[in-house]
């Protein structure tokens, strides 16, 4: 009855024509971006969040508007998977396995709308479990204290490093790097500078936005730059459009059980929607057999990873709304939209702002039916998009960015910052160095400081206090299992690739 009482609250906030509003158009841009090889949801959300300030949204506006690109570009990040087999996003990549084969033999349209449908089982059966689950998992969260904080946080680096590198030792200096980013600045218990380097701009620590925009939407230009902006051509013709009912139905099973796999991924701090989108393509095709024909242009091997990747997206939400932890890197930039405004996410969030959690919950109910009715009939319109010209892509991204950081700060500092970001960010990615976790550390690096320092003055300095509880032991020994268990799975993630060959 409690999450009748609240759903109710929720979609009378959600059905506001404001909100409303917000959710369709967050759709229709998040379905362009992820259509867009390379961009994906976080560079997606990265751009577009200094609009939120630029145009004033309250927290839930803004947040509605933020979820409603992630869910349309994990949907739009299929269009250019089937039709160019280059991935829109990298939890897109397995679609690219069946949906390439399949628009290559003539039915393009048919994979489209079969992976649309399976996008939107994906997304609703989550959104249905964060609407379950999350309470319960506040309330659990309540018994949380500063050592058992530590080791969640210390998880999230570990788990979302191993899953976001080949190469561990990459992943752990990418964190150790965004970790000693959140330490610039006058440290709040001895109130000295620290690592500022005598500026004063810096004296109140780096703007993790500007950190976020710089290392997203900022090396993604330079990226294009690099490749002189080459744009691509559709690779398989998209002819007529129709809806393959009978292909709808012998997949049935086969969402349902990828969107179970994807939102248990998707909960797991740091797996994210790739890992949701490749346990389900493994497992169904397990299922099959070598008789199911997977890698050839198979139905099911399209609906699989869809469902998969977006019901792990929905998965990612449970943790950051119920413990102010990141479950991917989109996620992770959707906190820092909360703490820029001054919400935070945990457990009191239920009760002290539910107009925010279940308007949420409600909006994205309703953005899964938009995401939907749009995906089918309009699937040519967005498949013309790929076609923008580099020219009128790089200055776009470019303006928006620039405008909506300025807007926020008001501060030249933060537009150089935000180019040196940049260059970091293209830098890391020319080394193979993950980005994510720099993200990571740099938004729970104060948090997980402050925790520490909890922690040793409860245990009045003895660092025994971080294993004090079975929460605390449980949650090292799946950080130890999270950063360790890669290193052993590399072979299997790669034996798709070979199946292709």
């Amino acid at each position: 009855m409690d999450i009748l009482a609240n759903l109710s609250l929720g979609f009378s906030i959600a059905l506001s024509p404001y909100t409303l509003m917000l959710a369709v158009v967050g759709c229709f841009l998040g379905t362009i971006i992820g259509a867009l090889p390379g961009l994906g949801p976080s560079n997606g959300v990265a751009i577009l969040i200094p609009v939120t300030f630029t145009l004033g949204l309250d927290a839930t506006s803004a947040l509605v508007l933020m979820t409603a690109v992630y869910y349309g570009a994990m949907y739009g990040g299929r269009i250019s998977s089937i039709l160019l087999n280059i991935p829109g996003d990298e939890p897109a990549l397995m679609t690219t396995l069946d949906g390439y084969p399949m628009a290559k033999a003539g039915r393009a349209g048919d994979a489209l709308v079969l992976s649309g449908v399976a996008s939107f089982v994906g997304a609703l059966l989550a959104t249905i479990g964060l609407m379950l689950l999350a309470p319960m998992l506040a309330r659990v969260a309540y018994v949380f204290g500063p050592a058992e904080y530590f080791a969640l946080y210390l998880l999230a680096f570990c788990t979302l490093g191993g899953m976001a590198s080949n190469n561990q030792a990459k992943a752990a200096l990418a964190s150790c790097l965004g970790l000693g980013i959140a330490m610039i600045g006058v440290d709040s218990s001895s109130g000295m500078p620290r690592l500022t380097g005598g500026n004063l701009h810096l004296f109140d620590g780096i703007d993790f936005l500007v950190a976020i925009v710089g290392l997203f939407a900022i090396a993604e230009v330079f990226f294009f730059i690099e490749g002189h902006g080459k744009g691509g051509a559709v690779g398989a013709t998209l002819k007529k459009v129709r809806v393959p009912w009978a292909d709808i139905w012998s997949t049935r099973w086969t969402m349902m059980r990828a969107s179970g796999v994807g939102f248990i991924a998707g909960i797991l701090p740091g797996a994210g929607a790739s890992l949701g989108s490749f346990l389900a393509y493994m497992s169904e095709k397990s299922i099959a057999g070598e008789k199911g024909g997977f890698g050839t242009g198979v139905p099911k091997g399209i609906a699989a990873p869809e469902a998969g990747n977006n019901s792990a997206a929905g998965g990612a939400l449970v943790p950051m709304l119920t413990l102010g932890v990141p479950g991917s890197g989109t996620t992770a930039v959707l906190l820092a939209l909360l703490m820029t405004l001054n919400i935070t996410p945990g457990p009191t969030l239920f009760t002290d702002r539910p107009e925010v959690v279940w308007g949420l919950i409600a909006s994205l109910l309703i953005a899964n039916v938009v995401l939907l009715l749009m995906n089918v009939p309009m699937v040519k319109i967005f498949v013309r998009i790929l076609q923008v010209p580099p020219a009128i892509l790089l200055p776009g991204v470019t303006m928006v960015s620039f405008v909506g950081i300025y807007s926020l700060s008001g501060s030249y500092f933060d537009l150089l910052l935000m180019i040196a970001f940049g260059l970091l960010g293209y830098v890391l990615r020319k080394l193979d160095i993950p980005t994510v976790p720099v993200i990571l550390g740099i938004l729970l690096g104060g948090h997980m400081e402050d925790a520490l320092r909890r922690a040793m003055v409860i245990g009045e300095g003895d660092p025994a206090y971080l294993f004090s509880s079975p929460i605390a032991i449980g949650l090292w020994v799946a950080a130890i299992a999270g950063f360790i268990a890669p290193m052993f799975l590399r072979n299997v993630l790669k034996k798709p690739q070979r199946v292709t060959d």
